[in-house]
């Protein structure tokens, strides 16, 4: 499985984007998709996972309310609709596969096998 994350960009302060992560290769039903994100000098962090059949979501904290991932199965895409955009969401945003899907270990990036090339997001003032 290749993971093509796009739709990153400048964008201010309250607004929104919506980045894809399109996959080639099929995605199986057994499959969780995520959204990571990374600053220069730190970890990388749990955005929001999706279970590939069920659709079941998760969140970090720090997005609830704000980010909706979404999956598209026949086109083999996931989408992160970002809205309300703050200047720490500024980053490099990485989508992921895992090919096991563990619903208590959705936020450990470790165990995700597939990664894209992540796309930066910027907000700015």
């Amino acid at each position: 499985v290749q993971l093509q994350a796009s739709g990153g960009g400048l964008v201010q302060a309250g607004g929104s984007l919506r980045l894809s992560c399109a996959a080639s290769g099929r995605i199986f039903s057994g499959y969780s998709m995520g959204w990571f994100r990374q600053v220069p000098g730190k970890e990388r962090d749990f955005v929001a996972a999706i279970s590939w059949s069920s659709g079941f979501t998760y969140y970090a904290d720090s997005v609830k309310g704000r980010f909706t991932i979404s999956r598209d199965s026949a086109k083999n895409t996931v989408y992160l609709q970002m809205n309300s955009l703050k200047l720490e969401d500024t980053a490099v945003y990485y989508c992921a596969a895992d090919r096991n899907y563990r619903p208590g270990k959705v936020r450990e990036f470790s165990l995700y096998e597939y990664w894209g090339q992540g796309t930066l997001v910027t907000v700015s003032s």
